[in-house]
């Protein structure tokens, strides 16, 4: 059996996988933001109630919001701050007594649509997730580009591409810069820029159901969203040229996007014709903690 742990920002979702990729069960829980001794608490109390509702005893993945730094064996770049610094893996091993596997987050998506998902039998996939934060994954013929600084795939934390004189020098970002990717094109970015605007919403998932009403401040602020996206996904195109792009996280759930922000990116991709695709998840939410189960091989 196989535990795959998605560790989010806001949940903490698990899931337990048979020997041919069958879904067992699957639970989800709160993340105890800002307390790291309870997240580890946390992810341990989940493996082991997986394990006592299963029966048996698996190997365990685990995708995290940042990464282990090769260098120092800490998380780093993570937005879920907290985790920052510490020493996860070797925490939650000496919890678990067993060895464990981390993996970003993205990269744990990424390789579960492109193995068997909407990226399946493209040669290069670039996954996305859109949540609370922004991150991204590159999976070539089906394994994962890490990279030498463990940092494969982070378009989130560029600045973003062909910038208006408004959007400069942009919002700050808890990675220390302004402007980045992940300030204008994150769920929690979506609402605060509706709101700087005049609008009143709580969470992402309110401006879209006022564009879906017919509110004119909502549908212009998914207007300038696709924009932004568009150009983000170009500069993605322009140096990676992936056959797809594999839309996650809570944003990808609006439908609109992967009819307009192709017909957007046009304007930026330095190619006379676009093949690439812009496709929504095939396993939905499932796909990051299928991925982090994935990370142990049969």
């Amino acid at each position: 059996m196989r535990i795959g742990i998605d560790l989010g920002g806001t949940k903490i979702e698990g899931i337990a996988l048979d020997e041919h990729g069958g879904e067992l069960t699957r639970q989800r829980i709160s993340t105890p933001r800002g307390d790291y001794p309870g997240t580890l608490a946390a992810i341990s109390n989940l493996v082991n109630h997986i394990e006592q509702q299963t029966g048996y005893t698996g190997s365990i993945g685990l995708g995290i919001p940042g990464t282990i730094s090769p260098h120092s064996g800490l998380v780093k770049n993570a937005n879920s701050t907290w985790l920052n610094g510490q020493p996860l893996l070797e925490d939650l091993q000496a919890r678990l007594r067993r060895p464990l596997r981390i993996a970003n987050d993205a990269n744990c998506f990424t390789i579960s649509e492109a193995s068997d998902g909407a990226g399946m039998g493209h040669e290069i996939v670039f996954g996305v997730i859109i949540g609370t934060g922004t991150g991204g994954g590159i999976c070539f013929r089906q394994q994962i580009l890490t990279g030498a600084n463990a940092i494969g795939g982070e378009w989130g934390h560029n600045p973003l591409p062909w910038p208006r004189d408004p959007e400069r020098p942009g919002p700050a970002c808890y990675c220390g810069q302004h402007g980045c990717i992940e300030t204008w094109l994150s769920g929690p970015a979506l609402t605060r820029h509706f709101n700087a605007a005049g609008g009143q919403a709580q969470q992402a998932q309110d401006v879209v159901a006022q564009m879906l009403a017919g509110e004119k401040l909502a549908e212009q602020a998914l207007a300038e969203y696709e924009e932004r996206m568009a150009r983000a996904l170009a500069s993605i195109i322009n140096v990676l040229d992936p056959d797809v792009i594999v839309l996650g996280g809570g944003m990808s759930n609006v439908a609109r996007l992967y009819e307009n922000v192709p017909k957007l990116w046009v304007n930026y991709v330095f190619s006379d014709h676009i093949r690439t695709q812009l496709k929504p998840p095939q396993h939905g939410d499932s796909s990051g903690v299928r991925g982090a189960a994935w990370l142990w091989p049969k």
